[in-house]
């Protein structure tokens, strides 16, 4: 478990790291000449090294899912849902533009972490001034302190009675596998509040005009589509967008 956890921290490191350096005009990493080829190796040590080379290229693969977890992508992407579902406009927006916008500010909010971890643990790694196992540890701080900033106790108090494990002392040795699913369920919560509050001035309309065409006697037609033009109309003078995005990006500060 230890080695999973370590390899994890590392392939995590160089993803975060290779975001920042894009979308944070962070500077580039030379990319150095890569070979997972066993044929042309000397010896056992060269054998492990590119296999160890191989395992970590493969397990990039698993990562973008579970970097999307530890971000502020899930409460982003769950708040722009419940705007849509509220408008009752189906599929207007579409998920690639309500995904892109996500990712773009998901990338805003964190490009403070990611500018942290390259600057404390990527690059002078890179330089030799500290070791990996330093660079694994420094890394995660500015990770785990946006994490727990967003995370409930009681959440962190669920995943460590679950897994009949005691509290740690030192915040930064919550490892990993409890600090996960304790902020997704807290972002879960903490978007559900902000959907909920989004959907109280549209529901209002809803039901006056579903009371105005029933006391018509207009029972065939179907409210939302007489309520549809009124919520988008409000929506639009409001400039629900701005607001939306403002209270998404203070909500992390």
């Amino acid at each position: 478990m230890k080695r999973f956890n370590r390899v994890f921290l590392i392939v995590l490191l160089i993803f975060i790291a290779t975001i920042g350096i894009a979308f944070a005009a962070t500077p580039n990493i030379p990319v150095p000449k890569v070979n997972i080829s066993i044929d042309s190796a000397k010896n056992p040590k060269e054998y492990v090294d590119n296999i160890k080379l191989l395992i970590l290229l493969t397990s990039l693969t698993f990562i973008p899912a579970i970097v999307l977890l530890m971000t502020s992508f899930t409460r982003i992407i769950v708040v722009l849902g419940f705007i849509r579902n509220a408008l009752s406009t189906q599929q207007s927006p579409p998920n690639q533009v309500l995904i892109g916008l996500a990712l773009f500010m998901t990338f805003f909010i964190m490009a403070p972490v990611y500018n942290k971890i390259n600057n404390e643990a990527i690059q002078p790694y890179i330089k030799g001034q500290i070791s990996q196992q330093q660079a694994i540890e420094i890394g995660s701080k500015p990770l785990k302190d946006f994490m727990l900033k967003q995370t409930r106790e009681k959440d962190l108090a669920l995943f460590y009675n679950a897994a009949n494990i005691e509290k740690p002392k030192d915040r930064y040795d919550v490892p990993f596998k409890i600090l996960i699913p304790a902020f997704v369920i807290s972002e879960l919560k903490t978007a559900f509040q902000m959907g909920f509050m989004i959907f109280v001035p549209f529901i209002v309309i809803d039901m006056v005009v579903a009371s105005i065409l029933m006391s018509m006697g207009m029972f065939m037609l179907p409210p939302v589509t007489i309520s549809l033009p009124f919520k988008i109309l409000l929506f639009v003078l409001a400039d629900g967008w701005h607001l939306v995005v403002k209270s998404l990006i203070q909500s992390f500060m």
